[in-house]
């Protein structure tokens, strides 16, 4: 007699199981290959193993009355994502792509972070770093939970979307963004969000260590830091790490599948 099979795990990595059998197949994703256009080759890549890596586009980076501007940071530059995104996304989730916000927000105790950290945010040790409550509104810089650590307003969350911490510039370190990637199938990365040069760009180099295909989405990706800088990380991606395309060229692709 055949026995229904329960699902564990989270497809498509999940089993089928009871008291006798234990399906460890995987039934494969349905494919679904687009042709990208990028800035060295053109790509086939199928959307289904695909997902969206939206680094830090908190109001700490990117707000007015967030801790770069509280030091003295023009954050118009960190901006200039959002409008791509907002054009973005929506298209994505249509297309069943993940969207995965990866936003630095530490422990309230940080107990994690290191004085080389902290040390980044508050290099004379009496300044407002990590933990401190900004001097405009009171919100603890880049605490879970705060208003300093949360996506912008402009940029709407949705149920379906995935929130991953993290306490370093690298989304992968010491989180379980690997982990959550695999679970869900996902080879292909896209990246956007800020800054570029920092947390973008050691996130990118870590997925591609870890065998992921990177790619940069060049207009949903910003930084605050000199152009140099900015220059350089394209160089780099292109170079070493992966692709950089701009969201136009996702967007035609992804409706030339209907």
């Amino acid at each position: 007699m055949n026995r229904p099979l329960h699902t564990l795990g989270v497809p498509p990595n999940a089993w089928g199981v009871n008291e006798a059998i234990a399906d460890i197949t995987r039934p494969p994703l349905d494919v679904r290959t687009i042709t990208l256009p990028t800035q060295t080759k053109t790509l086939r890549l199928d959307l289904a193993k695909t997902a969206i890596l939206v680094i830090d586009m908190q109001n700490d980076f990117c707000h007015p009355d967030g801790w770069l501007a509280h030091i003295g940071v023009d954050v118009t530059p960190a901006r200039e994502p959002i409008e791509p995104l907002k054009a973005l996304l929506p298209e994505l989730r249509a297309a069943k792509v993940p969207v995965i916000w990866v936003n630095w927000g530490n422990r309230p105790d940080l107990l994690n972070i290191s004085p080389a950290a902290l040390h980044v945010y508050n290099p004379t040790g009496v300044g407002v770093g990590l933990g401190d409550p900004l001097p405009k509104n009171g919100a603890k810089v880049l605490m879970a939970g705060s208003w300093a650590a949360a996506v912008v307003d402009e940029l709407e969350q949705k149920p379906e979307d995935i929130p991953i911490d993290k306490y370093r510039m690298s989304g992968f370190w010491d989180t379980p963004l690997d982990s959550i990637l695999r679970n869900l199938g996902k080879t292909t990365l896209f990246f956007a969000g800020v800054n570029a040069d920092q947390c973008v760009m050691t996130t990118l180099q870590d997925a591609n260590f870890l065998g992921y295909d990177c790619i940069l989405v060049k207009d949903c990706t910003a930084t605050t830091s000199p152009e140099y800088c900015w220059l350089a990380t394209l160089y780099n991606v292109k170079q070493c790490f992966g692709f950089v395309a701009d969201s136009q060229a996702i967007l035609e692709a992804i409706k030339s599948i209907g």
